[in-house]
């Protein structure tokens, strides 16, 4: 499946740079805007990232029938840090519009989630108001990785680099002294198996990268995917990662935003 969906991002990019100049995408409005910084968010409030989703490759359609602005202002209401906002159509039912939308009616960070390959998508994540983008250490080697990490940070976005395997660490290496986040995903990308211990399995040698780091940077930790308890939360939390991306979980609520505030109440 996550060769088949990169394989489908190649194409669909090399499309929209035959449409879509960069120099165009440097007029947008919300280009040459100051982004907001996840890192300072996430320390300083309930570190949940709550997700736009509507449907994704492993489990369909989670919920269509949403409104972005009145669940992304409710996610930012209900106290979120910062918000995730799906732009992939073809595996995830979302829209680049959704990002410029979610922007427009929220001043917390955003991240654009979508599968980053080339310089133009993050040329494009900066010209639709978001503040981070993801790498996906799966799909990249380590010398990609710290290309688009470079261009991400040339343009003041921030970055959250994404693992899920051991093998990954050498992504983390390559762009320690520059990223902001690094999360692990507890869903395998391709199995879509779900395992929560994943995040704690790899805290350790993260951390090791990160104090060989400190004195250049100093990037904060964050779980992804698969959490739905305030237990779990917890002991990721007591363990010391500081963020937590959920989208699914709330999603498929009748009422992402309130199940959001409740969930922050409880956490």
């Amino acid at each position: 499946m996550l060769e088949k969906i990169i394989l489908h991002k190649q194409k669909e990019v090399a499309q929209l740079k035959k449409e879509i100049s960069i120099e165009s995408l440097k007029q947008k409005p919300f280009f040459n805007r100051e982004t907001i910084s996840l890192k300072k968010s996430i320390k300083n409030g309930s570190g949940i990232i709550a997700e736009f989703k509507r449907k994704s490759p492993s489990k369909g359609i989670i919920n269509d029938s949403v409104d972005v602005i009145e669940i992304t202002q409710g996610y930012a209401s209900a106290g979120a840090s910062a918000l995730s906002v799906l732009t992939d159509t073809e595996f995830f039912g979302g829209q680049i519009s959704d990002l410029e939308i979610a922007r427009a009616y929220n001043e917390i960070p955003i991240l654009r989630k979508d599968f980053m390959i080339d310089e133009f998508q993050i040329y494009r994540a900066k010209a639709s108001g978001a503040d981070l983008i993801l790498l996906i250490a799966a799909v990249l080697s380590p010398k990609r990785c710290l290309e688009l990490a470079e261009k991400a940070k040339e343009l003041g976005l921030e970055i959250l680099l994404e693992i899920h395997a051991k093998e990954e660490l050498e992504q983390v290496k390559e762009i320690a002294h520059i990223v902001d986040a690094v999360g692990v995903n507890n869903r395998n990308l391709k199995t879509f198996d779900v395992d929560i211990e994943e995040s704690m399995r790899l805290f350790d040698e993260i951390q090791t990268i990160k104090k060989e780091n400190q004195s250049k940077n100093d990037f904060v930790l964050i779980s992804e995917s698969g959490l739905s308890d305030i237990e779990s939360v917890l002991r990721l939390k007591q363990k010391g990662f500081e963020g937590f991306l959920m989208g699914e979980y709330f999603m498929k609520q009748q009422n992402p935003a309130q199940a959001c505030k409740e969930f922050i109440e409880k956490l």
